[in-house]
């Protein structure tokens, strides 16, 4: 193998080895089988939750891997088509693969990594079913808000029948 190609396949694995440390959580997919519009939605959905998804070769997966010194995780996983959604949270990869998975029915999440931890593909799908951030964070501004708001209707109520 050329030098050229031995420093491409370098850079590829420092590449992913940089997206895993970076990430709070990483989802190893199997698309065997997705079509290209299919293929175009589902990017399409991973870049508007800010989750960058590629397509790496598995042996480039598994010697970044190793070196990460990440295991736990099912050798067997890193063979057919693999692809990896890297999220910035804790849930956006898996939520949005999940909710693709509703219509392309050939996703498989192979396994995760959480906050460096690895899950297998059925945590990772409960952890698609957790809302995300802000959806939780809104949540609890109107649990926050509901009793002031209620208080400021009874008072406007008691105003109307005083008058």
């Amino acid at each position: 193998m050329s030098k050229v190609a031995l420093e491409a396949k370098r850079k590829i694995i420092d590449e992913i080895k940089s997206k895993i440390t970076d990430s709070k959580s990483v989802v190893f997919v199997s698309y065997q089988g997705i079509n290209v519009e299919q293929d175009t939605k589902l990017r399409k959905n991973f870049r508007e939750r800010e989750v960058d998804y590629k397509i790496y070769k598995n042996r480039l997966i598994k010697i970044a891997l190793d070196e990460l010194g990440i295991t736990g995780y099912d050798a067997t996983h890193l063979e057919g088509t693999t692809s990896v959604a890297f999220g910035k949270d804790e849930v956006s990869a898996a939520s949005v693969l999940f909710e693709a998975k509703k219509d392309v029915k050939c996703l498989e999440a192979k396994f995760g990594i959480v906050l460096g931890s690895v899950v297998d593909s059925a945590k990772v799908e409960e952890l698609s079913k957790i809302p995300s951030r802000e959806v939780l964070i809104s949540k609890l501004l109107f649990m926050l808000n509901y009793p002031a708001s209620s208080l400021a209707r009874v008072i406007n109520e008691i105003a109307k029948k005083g008058a």
